[in-house]
């Protein structure tokens, strides 16, 4: 029987992984060293996302700003479908992706914004409904 520590991780990656078909970065880590993989695991997706000090909406907004703004687009992927699963709205991220050009500058804003079309493109969510815009 699992302990709720496992189960705690199992729940959470669900939640924002669920649905993503690329290759994960867990199971990237388990073709290197399973251990090792699962400590990374345990850590990420069973300490870091599963806090509940910050809702995961706001966690999934806070890593595609970091993300977006470092122009680490394979990860940006996976978060912004994590974004989608857990409730985010297209146009919060699309916002938290605009806020990173006055910081990182204006290439990785829109680096960002090309990942994020392609996603909501995967998820027949683009284009974005101009009407809801306001």
């Amino acid at each position: 029987m699992p302990d709720n520590k496992t189960t705690k991780i199992k729940d959470t990656a669900a939640a924002l992984f669920d649905g993503y078909n690329d290759e994960k970065p867990y199971e990237l880590w388990l073709g290197f060293d399973k251990e090792l993989a699962k400590g990374i695991s345990r850590f990420v997706v069973g300490d870091m996302y599963a806090r509940d000090v910050l809702p995961r909406t706001t966690r999934q907004l806070v890593a595609i700003a970091a993300l977006s703004a470092m122009g680490k687009q394979d990860e940006l992927k996976l978060h912004i479908h994590a974004a989608l699963n857990v409730g985010c709205k297209p146009r919060e991220i699309s916002e938290s992706i605009f806020q990173i050009g006055v910081y990182a500058g204006f290439p990785a804003m829109n680096n960002a914004l090309v990942t994020l079309r392609t996603v909501l493109e995967e998820h027949n969510l683009w284009p974005l409904d101009q009407s809801s815009a306001d």
